[in-house]
């Protein structure tokens, strides 16, 4: 195998900075789309349970850690955010069938993701062991000067 030279080991050294970058930017992607598929199952249950729910009290929170009981007047008219700062309203069944898509979107985007990350972490550790074999060359070379 041919020696490497400090240019080489400084542009392995570059894109493992770069792909490590990545790498975080993947991670929080994952996040959000977890915390946004729980909040959604979250909403599906809510709104499941204020059909079957007698009183149709809910815990609503309104800011800084603090919740209320409020009845809900109508707990078949749910408002829906459907994106770009559009909220329609829908029967509290169709909200369900809403949500329960989203959340396969969201699965489905958590699979690119989590793909992508994994071949981006394969990459990674390829220039991972070039760099130690290039440090291992240099410091042989070392030694050998001495």
């Amino acid at each position: 195998m041919q020696q490497m030279d400090q240019r080489e080991l400084m542009t392995l050294q570059h894109y493992m900075k770069e792909y490590g970058q990545q790498a975080e930017i993947f991670v929080g992607q994952l996040e959000m789309l977890e915390n946004g598929r729980m909040e959604a199952l979250a909403a599906i249950e809510s709104l499941e349970a204020m059909l079957s729910a007698d009183d149709a009290v809910v815990l609503l929170q309104i800011g800084g850690g603090a919740s209320v009981r409020a009845k809900v007047l109508e707990p078949d008219k749910i408002l829906l955010s459907i994106g770009a700062e559009v909220v329609v309203e829908r029967p509290n069944k169709e909200a369900v069938e809403f949500l329960k898509e989203r959340i396969m979107e969201m699965e489905a985007s958590q699979k690119k993701v989590a793909e992508t990350l994994d071949r981006l972490r394969s990459q990674m550790n390829e220039i991972n062991k070039r760099l130690e074999s290039g440090y291992q060359q240099a410091s042989a070379a070392g030694q050998d000067q001495e």
